[in-house]
């Protein structure tokens, strides 16, 4: 198991730097395939995978993603709230078919899936985007790295004690610390070595600061709906470590936390 977890975790790691120095259109497909693969593990909890409701997600999904490219709305509430009043609509008329968790479960899946995953494209695409772009991982798998190491050395206070026993608060605050710390160097790095003078360095460790700390709501959030399901994992497209969901349920998080901060503080 460690060897296949740790294989999977290379791969990803080759993929995610291909995907994400390529950025443009290439990048804009795989977060759309990434999305649509992790609404489908969403949706096939809520039992509506295959069903109208669930294609209306897809759809909108990929609506959505098409707007990125090709702006034909200028304002993508339009989208989102065209969405949500066709759920309705459906939720109305096969009533009762539907449960009305299931419907609040396919706009859900857009949002928490589908338009959060986005703006991994679109932190890329920001002026020094390809650099900004890092701190999405930097602040979500450092951070989970180092509370891993910390709470495992240190850890004796439960963060957490029903959802998440192991997590405790000094790894938490070790995550936090670790990664600053991983930005901060791979910052000084990136000014050392390319044209990227003039980015603010403490900015930049203090929006990682604040996205590591969101990661690890963003990891809990993800473990409160498998737990509620009674699932182990969302699915098994990346063995050793499970579906999409499993592997970026904090990046999730991360992702427009930094493309917000960074958008307006850098």
């Amino acid at each position: 198991m460690f060897w296949t977890r740790l294989f999977s975790g290379i791969i990803l790691v080759i993929l995610a730097l291909i995907f994400i120095i390529t950025g443009g259109d290439l990048l804009l497909f795989v977060m759309l395939v990434l999305s649509l693969i992790g609404m489908y593990e969403l949706y096939r909890i809520f039992k509506i995978e295959r069903t109208l409701a669930g294609i209306l997600g897809y759809i909108a999904c990929i609506t959505y993603y098409a707007n990125l490219k090709f702006a034909f709305v200028q304002d993508t509430m339009v989208i989102i709230l065209g969405f949500l009043l066709l759920l309705l609509a459906v939720f109305v008329f096969t009533y009762p078919k539907y449960h009305s968790h299931q419907i609040m479960a396919s706009f859900f899946g857009l949002s928490y899936v589908g338009i959060m995953l986005s703006f991994l494209y679109q932190t890329r695409m920001l002026p020094m985007g390809e650099f900004i772009v890092w701190l999405i991982f930097l602040c979500s798998w450092g951070c989970d790295t180092s509370a891993y190491c910390v709470g495992v050395l240190f850890g004796k206070h439960k963060m957490s004690p029903i959802l998440s026993p192991k997590k405790s608060v000094e790894g938490a605050v070790g995550g936090v610390a670790g990664a600053m710390l991983f930005t901060a160097l791979y910052l000084y790095i990136i000014q050392q070595f390319t044209s990227a003078k003039d980015m603010a360095i403490l900015v930049l460790v203090i929006i990682s600061g604040i996205g590591a700390l969101m990661s690890m709501v963003g990891d809990l959030a993800a473990s409160a709906i498998k737990r509620n399901f009674e699932v182990k994992d969302y699915g098994k497209l990346i063995p050793g470590h499970g579906g999409v969901l499993d592997r970026f349920d904090s990046v999730i998080i991360t992702a427009p936390i930094v493309y917000f901060l960074a958008y307006y503080l850098s």
